[in-house]
């Protein structure tokens, strides 16, 4: 599950990007100035940063040049239309993207979701020792929660317990009924169709094109794997 760090003097906007982005399924923390925004990235594992630029203490464009000197989370800007000079300085010193105040929501979230999906691709995020992760895949086994491409995945139990199984095993071929044996604890009786309709289910949470699966392979005569 993505982080994502909120960093705004206005309470409210704090509290409504809050409200916008936990019903994305995100988690959130929140800071009030460049020093608190800081400190928050050095305490948590922090996913992508919405910095709003006019603040007391320590300003959006200030912090993000120190954000820069220590790590390459993503960055949004909150700038206000006035702001086109900083909203430029503050492209050029490092920022991945803006979002003019009063902002639309739907906007906003297209442009998280946008630099997510980008800097996990590339890796950016952090993959812990109950993390299990594979392309745009990641699954926090300690949490309980599935992301595909950045993008939070609900998955019933036997679903999860059958990406995870094959996500510890990338690139090996199982039977449906060795799958079935796996993952229910009992004999195959009428393996075959139960798990075909496990991993149809998957595929079309998981992949763009589900008839075209990137990652859970059918491997003709043998079983299903997923791709390394």
């Amino acid at each position: 599950m993505a982080t994502i760090l909120i960093c705004d003097d206005e309470k409210d906007i704090v509290s409504a990007l809050e409200i916008y982005l936990r019903a994305e399924g995100y988690d959130t923390a929140v800071a009030y100035n460049g020093h608190e925004a800081i400190e928050r990235l050095r305490e948590q594992d922090i996913h992508l940063v919405l910095l709003d630029i006019m603040m007391p203490e320590l300003d959006g464009i200030s912090a993000l040049v120190r954000i820069r000197q220590e790590s390459n989370v993503p960055v949004i800007l909150l700038t206000a239309k006035s702001e086109d000079t900083d909203k430029v300085l503050g492209l050029n010193v490092g920022a991945d993207d803006y979002v003019t105040k009063p902002f639309n929501p739907i906007e906003l979230i297209a442009r998280v979701r946008s630099q997510l999906r980008r800097y996990l691709k590339l890796g950016g995020g952090a993959v812990h020792e109950n993390t299990l992760k594979l392309g745009g895949i990641e699954v926090d086994d300690k949490r309980k929660t599935v992301t595909a491409d950045g993008d939070p995945v609900s998955l019933t139990p036997r679903e999860y317990d059958i990406l995870k199984f094959l996500l510890k095993h990338p690139g090996e071929v199982f039977s449906p009924a060795e799958l079935y044996r796996r993952i229910w604890n009992e004999e195959p009786y009428g393996a075959e169709s139960t798990v075909a309709v496990h991993i149809r289910h998957l595929r079309e949470k998981l992949e763009i094109d589900p008839a075209q699966p990137r990652y859970i392979k059918a491997v003709w005569g043998q079983g299903y794997k997923i791709e390394k």
